[in-house]
């Protein structure tokens, strides 16, 4: 006979699409902070501006920050509303 509580005893929960993407976004917030300090590690460093990977490595990860950010942000309004919509 199966467990249905037995993952969480193990350390992990199945991971459902919403909680994966909570992970991929705490993921992403610390590529695009270390690539922000690697930008100022450049600029400190002197002899000019850095070049241009460095200074628009932060682009990409920000971009799937804020799509990623945006959704997690419509998840509860989403789910009233599909709520409202069954009554």
């Amino acid at each position: 006979m199966s467990d249905p509580h037995a993952a969480g005893r193990r350390g992990r929960a199945p991971a459902s699409g919403n909680s994966r993407i909570r992970q991929i976004h705490r993921w992403l917030s610390i590529v695009f902070t270390v690539t922000v300090i690697a930008n100022f590690a450049a600029l400190a460093q002197g002899g000019g501006a850095p070049p241009a990977w460095v200074t628009y490595a932060p682009l990409p990860p920000l971009l799937l920050l804020l799509l990623s950010g945006l959704y997690l942000f419509a998840l509860p309004y989403l789910a009233a509303w599909r709520r409202q919509r069954t009554r």
